[in-house]
C-alpha cells in the first residue's frame, strides 16, 4: 500500500498502539474517545465509517469492492498522521484487520492482497476485542443486528490465527473502560 508507516524506528519501538476491534455497534468509538481523554492523547477515527457515510449520503450506496483500497489508504493515512502527533500512546478506533474481516465476510473470502498483507503485520501492542453485550444501535450503515455473535467469533478467530495479543472487553461502558485502563496502564509500565 502507498501509505507506509512514517514514524522513525525509535518512535515505532516506543509507541504503544491500542486497537479497539470487533463487530459493529459494540462501543468502540465511545471507548476510543474516553480512553484518549483519560490518557490525554489522540485517537484515530474509523475512516471506513466516514467514507461510507458520505457515499450513502450522496449516492445512497453501500460499500462495494472498489471502495476497499481507498478505505484502507484513508485509514492508514489517518493513523500515520495521528501517530506523528502523539508521544507514547495511540488509540485506534479500528485498523485494517477489521477491514479485512469485513471484506472476507461480505465478499465470500475476497480481500485485496495489499490489504491482507498490511492487515496481518504485527504493528499493534494490543487488540481490545469488544463483546456484543452492548445494545444494538441502528444507523445508515449497520446492517447485521442478528449476526453479532457470529461476527464476534470471526473477529476473535482472526486474532487467534494471526497470534495477535488481545483481551476481550465485556460489560457496561464503565466496566469496559476500567478494564481497558488496567490493560493500557500495564503496557505503559512495561515501556
Amino acid at each position: 500500500m502507498e501509505e507506509k508507516h512514517k514514524q522513525t524506528r525509535n518512535q515505532l519501538d516506543t509507541l504503544i498502539k491500542v486497537v479497539l476491534y470487533g463487530p459493529e455497534s459494540t462501543g468502540k468509538t465511545t471507548l476510543a474517545k474516553h480512553l484518549a481523554a483519560h490518557y490525554k492523547t489522540l485517537w484515530v477515527p474509523e475512516f471506513m465509517r466516514e467514507y461510507l457515510q458520505e457515499k450513502w449520503d450522496f449516492k445512497k450506496k453501500l460499500v462495494e469492492k472498489e471502495d476497499l483500497i481507498p478505505i484502507a489508504k484513508g485509514q492508514l493515512k489517518f493513523e500515520n498522521k495521528t501517530a506523528q502527533e502523539v508521544d507514547n500512546l495511540l488509540i485506534c478506533d479500528t485498523n485494517l484487520l477489521e477491514l479485512k474481516v469485513y471484506s472476507e465476510y461480505y465478499y465470500n473470502g475476497f480481500c485485496p492482497p495489499e490489504i491482507k498483507n498490511e492487515a496481518t503485520k504485527h504493528n499493534y501492542s494490543i487488540y481490545l476485542l469488544t463483546y456484543i453485550d452492548t445494545p444494538w444501535e441502528a444507523d445508515d450503515l449497520r446492517d447485521r443486528p442478528n449476526n453479532r455473535e457470529e461476527m464476534f467469533y470471526i473477529f476473535e478467530n482472526e486474532l487467534i490465527k494471526n497470534e495477535f495479543p488481545y483481551q476481550i472487553l465485556i460489560g457496561n461502558e464503565k466496566e469496559r473502560f476500567e478494564k481497558a485502563v488496567k490493560i493500557i496502564d500495564t503496557l505503559l509500565k512495561k515501556k
